[in-house]
């Protein structure tokens, strides 16, 4: 599938509320109230950010891949897209995309995974589900049980005709950003991934950035 024409944000970065870089590697936990605007920046270029969303009011209910990509009929996320939870509420909605669209399907890295996929030695190296798992326990109303299929910002996982998933070179560059409009309140987890065997951010993994907007200040910013 080819790359989304970009589209470019009206938000001006001196206006936002909140700013943080999260290092290669670490966690982001942060909730978000309806009509904020939360933007995540691929600050050096094919950084993975894998990011889960949970209702705030109901945190059993979480993002859901599969409702994501019925309602739109794409398997990518964009601009336009509307991320819904599993029972069908709409949680957010991409504003703003600068790199072209995301992977839903591709799952996080975890220890398991990464002996499948790369070799038996690496399973002692950091991971995305353990940074989920790290983020979640400083909340006593989630469990192992809340992780769920996540998104993976700025990943390229195209799927042959046969339907399997390739992990290909990146197609996000640095500074590339993508932008989410809080339809409801949502908590947002990140993991912004440590993996070091995949050849599509070159074997180094780089830091991301966050920025919000307020709902007053993003109405002052359009």
């Amino acid at each position: 599938m080819s790359t989304i024409q970009p589209v470019q944000s009206q938000m001006q970065t001196e206006k936002a509320m909140y700013e943080h870089v999260i290092p290669a590697g670490d966690g982001w936990l942060h909730d978000l109230l309806p009509g904020q605007i939360l933007r995540i920046v691929d600050m050096e270029g094919n950084q993975a950010v894998d990011t889960l969303f949970y209702s705030t009011e109901d945190p059993t209910d979480h993002y859901s891949a599969v409702r994501t990509i019925t309602h739109q009929g794409n398997l990518y996320l964009t601009t336009g897209s509307t991320l819904l939870t599993e029972s069908g509420k709409e949680l957010l909605r991409i504003t703003a995309d600068t790199c072209g669209r995301h992977d839903t399907i591709g799952g996080a890295c975890s220890a398991q995974s990464n002996t499948v996929r790369y070799a038996h030695d690496t399973l002692p190296m950091h991971n995305c589900r353990d940074t989920f798992m790290l983020m979640l326990s400083q909340r006593d109303e989630y469990t192992k049980r809340d992780l769920a299929p996540n998104v993976n910002f700025f990943m390229n996982v195209p799927v042959t005709p046969e339907g399997e998933l390739t992990f290909a070179d990146g197609i996000s560059a640095p500074g590339h950003y993508v932008e989410l409009l809080a339809l409801a309140p949502v908590t947002v987890l990140i993991s912004n991934c440590p993996q070091l065997n995949n050849p599509c951010n070159a074997y180094n993994p780089t830091p991301a950035k966050v920025l919000i907007w307020d709902a007053e200040g993003a109405n002052a910013n359009v």
